[in-house]
């Protein structure tokens, strides 16, 4: 298995990741990587959100992910503390478990003239995967075209979400054929994207895709645990079907290497597992060797806990 792990980016796509979990009728700061803005964790940690309030109340009360391109003027909380930790937009992501939600998953980001990669939310309109929102940086004209295209069920990196709602991951985005955006994504420097399917009360259908470059990257690792696979007795494991690292390829060298699992509890993927919850790990033993943070995002089918959805900086 290959866990070769490469020297630190000068700068990542994503700057601050929050895990915010109802409690008492609001959704409260369960955890968070804020790397050095400790003044942007503080109001954090003050804070809390009651449906409809702010970016995580928004989610929540609408049931969907949601994409803010700007603070100023809007009903974003924290305005103030994020202009002065050069923050600029910040994407909600719902986790339900049914009818339940279980927590938001918050991402915010900086930009500036070089930062280049996607967070996109794609949303089911008369038959087809139109594109909710979406941040891209830098990468203007592939947010144009990305504006401009649509998905048929199975069609690229949406689409397949969509027909197997599974997650997926994606190389060579500039070169794959199976990436119908492949010559802009080229254009921008996109190397890899993961896409998975986010579940919400009713019938509503949403995809989203982090979409990764190599000089901004979203993620150094991408995980894809199956939640599903592996039950022995009460206990619960997560079989590993899918992962890359950004440069150096695959996480195993064969068919025939041992099939990697995890326990519930065991290490942020089986704390993800056993809670059900999104989790946030920074600068703790238990990460993998060599990265700085990770996020593990729990993905539900109704009332089933069906992957893991895991990436490390």
């Amino acid at each position: 298995m290959m866990d070769t792990v490469l020297d630190a980016p000068t700068r990542t796509f994503i700057e601050v990741t929050e895990v915010w979990v109802p409690k008492d009728g609001r959704l409260v700061l369960a955890n968070g990587n804020y790397g050095a803005l400790d003044d942007f964790a503080a109001v954090s940690g003050q804070e809390s959100f009651g449906p409809g309030e702010g970016l995580p109340g928004k989610a929540w009360a609408e049931a969907r992910p949601v994409v803010l391109k700007g603070f100023e003027g809007s009903y974003f909380k924290r305005t103030d503390a994020a202009k002065a930790a050069g923050l600029t937009s910040a994407v909600a992501i719902p986790v339900f478990a049914g009818d339940i939600l279980k927590a938001v998953l918050v991402v915010l980001c900086g930009d500036d003239k070089n930062r280049t990669g996607a967070i996109e939310v794609w949303a089911e309109n008369d038959g087809l995967l139109m594109l909710s929102d979406g941040y891209y940086g830098a990468a203007r004209h592939f947010e144009w075209v990305s504006q401009h295209t649509h998905f048929p069920r199975g069609q690229g990196l949406p689409g397949g979400v969509w027909a197997s709602n599974t997650p997926i991951l994606m190389r060579d985005l500039g070169s794959g054929y199976r990436f119908i955006r492949a010559e802009s994504a080229g254009t921008a420097g996109l190397t890899t994207g993961l896409g998975m399917p986010i579940p919400v009360p009713g019938s509503k259908t949403f995809v989203l895709t982090l979409l990764s470059a190599r000089g901004t990257p979203i993620a150094r690792r991408f995980e894809i645990w199956d939640a599903r696979k592996a039950k022995v007795g009460h206990a619960r494991e997560a079989v590993l079907i899918d992962g890359i690292c950004a440069r150096e390829g695959p996480l195993w060298s064969g068919e025939t290497e041992k099939e990697r699992r995890v326990d519930a509890w065991q290490g942020p993927v089986g704390k993800a597992l056993g809670s059900g919850l999104p989790v946030v790990e920074s600068g703790t033993p238990a990460l993998a060797a060599g990265y700085e943070s990770m996020v593990a995002l729990p993905i539900w089918h109704g009332p089933e806990l069906a992957h893991i959805v895991a990436w490390y900086c």
